[in-house]
């Protein structure tokens, strides 16, 4: 049996409170992060340093390539690959990608991807469906999270849990945003090979300060 704790989190570009944000990944302690609206511009890579640093972590993948998804790990796993995937811009809407990190913990192989969907409801189904080629392409099981901009029942939603286990089950909290919790956004999907032994939706008084969403975690068990 190989545990893996996993993150999945909307830093909102770092525009609340570091010293909680740093506060609440460092408490969870994920074995990876797979966070959005990391530093995606000017200085990014010292910026997603300075991150991994206050969250004591590392650096997977991701960063400006994927614009803004940032793959952190922990001593613990070895990140041995890594690439990125860019959608097709919309002409005055934000570019947006993913980012792809092939992993080891032990005597596990595990893709770890996250991505952010436009909050165009005309983008999204393209922008998930040319991701979900992508992952079609992994071998390793694959554990996939991000903010899909949309609800459970939606066409990208669809799109991209076809095949895989939604890690939340019947838990339809909502994780956006923090203020009014309303919408369920932020989502973990993994391989069916892969066994969720918990999900759980972080909502603390540190939590309301570092973002304006929801950190979600999971508890896998991989396959070796």
């Amino acid at each position: 049996m190989t545990k893996l704790r996993v993150l999945s989190y909307n830093l909102h570009s770092l525009r609340d409170d570091r010293r909680a944000l740093a506060q609440v990944v460092r408490e969870i302690a994920p074995d990876v992060a797979i966070l959005q609206e990391a530093p995606r511009r000017f200085r990014w890579r010292q910026k997603s340093a300075a991150l991994a640093r206050d969250f004591e972590l590392v650096i997977g993948g991701g960063g400006l390539p994927s614009l803004g998804n940032l793959v952190l790990t922990n001593l613990r796993v070895r990140a041995f690959d890594t690439f990125d995937v860019r959608f097709p811009l919309t002409p005055g809407r934000h570019m947006r990608g993913a980012a792809f990190v092939r992993c080891r913990v032990g005597r596990s192989a595990f893709a770890a991807v996250g991505s952010h969907l436009s909050t165009d409801a005309t983008e999204r189904p393209g922008q998930a469906a040319l991701l979900k080629e992508r992952l079609s392409e992994l071998t390793e099981p694959v554990i996939f999270a991000g903010d899909l901009n949309e609800n459970s029942g939606g066409a990208a939603w669809r799109t991209l849990a076809d095949g895989l286990l939604d890690s939340a089950g019947a838990d339809e909290r909502h994780t956006f945003p923090c203020s009014a919790p309303r919408e369920r956004l932020d989502v973990v999907f993994v391989d069916p090979r892969i066994t969720v032994l918990s999900y759980e939706i972080v909502d603390t008084p540190a939590a309301r300060q570092a973002s304006d969403h929801f950190p979600v975690v999971v508890e896998l068990d991989l396959p070796e």
